[in-house]
């Protein structure tokens, strides 16, 4: 059985803590603008390496819009490789969320402002090369896992990824490319370090055709999702499941929402302790 609704805050025992981080499928609509992004740079790159590409991308329902500045010596058809992009993440209907058949692709895309050029790359040095633009970011290692990030993330990410290997396997052929997931760890802090202890929650909301119940959802995830992706050692009696909690995910991707480049950050989300201090972080 599935919980209807999350639970109020629980107290946790002195020196634990909560550490939540959420990821999002291919089909994610923020996340299919960052792929139809990336592969217009990637297109550039394959024939001049030299590529100055910042191209940003927007999507509703069955139209994309591409715009923004680059300079490269690649000949490329804009159009082509987005249609390419949108098939890849596995758009091709209208009953999904879009079709890259049919969908109208508005592109606007200019010359790199020679001033930006000048600032950034223009008769510099490789060591003196700039950015076109700046960024505030946090973060740190964590030998917890592998990828050196922290459990939380590492979870969210696989189970994100084997959703789209279940559907594209035929595991489970009636899964849809919209998805998101989220993890929550506890851990127990040990001085100046942490441990993870266990999963506490686990979240996954994926598209699916109409003809799936929430039933058959629910024992597709944990059977094909969920248990080759968290390891047992992590589960217990006490971890909560929140399977498509709102019920039918039947109307997704860009018809379901919109999406724009660089919208899609990694949320975390902290618990300290017993207190009620939360801190969020981007």
């Amino acid at each position: 059985m599935v919980e209807s609704k999350i639970s109020g805050i629980q107290k946790l025992p002195k020196d634990h803590i909560l550490f939540t981080s959420e990821s999002v499928t291919a089909g994610h609509p923020d996340k299919l603008c960052d792929f139809i992004s990336d592969s217009v740079l990637d297109a550039c790159l394959a024939q001049d390496p030299e590529s100055k590409v910042a191209c940003e991308s927007a999507v509703k329902n069955n139209m994309v819009m591409v715009f923004g500045e680059i300079n490269t010596k690649a000949k490329i058809v804009v159009e082509q490789v987005v249609r390419d992009a949108i098939k890849e993440v596995g758009y091709d209907s209208l009953e999904k969320g879009m079709d890259y058949k049919t969908a109208t692709i508005v592109v606007a895309l200019d010359q790199q402002s020679p001033e930006i050029a000048e600032s950034v790359h223009v008769g510099k040095k490789d060591e003196d090369i700039g950015a076109g633009d700046q960024g505030l970011m946090i973060g740190y290692a964590s030998d917890e896992t592998p990828e050196f990030m922290p459990l939380s993330h590492a979870l969210s990410s696989a189970l994100a990824k084997r959703l789209r290997e279940v559907r594209l396997n035929k595991i489970c052929p009636d899964l849809l490319p919209d998805g998101k997931t989220q993890v929550t760890v506890e851990y127990i802090v040990e001085g100046q370090t942490v441990r993870p202890l266990r999963v506490d929650t686990i979240l996954i909301s994926t598209q699916h055709k109409a003809s799936l119940t929430l039933e058959e959802i629910i024992s597709q995830l944990k059977e094909h999702v969920i248990k080759p992706v968290i390891p047992a050692q992590y589960l217990d009696e006490k971890t909560k499941y929140y399977l498509n909690p709102s019920g039918s995910f039947i109307i997704g991707g860009p018809h379901g929402d919109a999406g724009l480049t660089g919208k899609n950050h990694r949320r975390y989300l902290r618990r300290m302790g017993r207190s009620r201090r939360w801190c969020f972080l981007w």
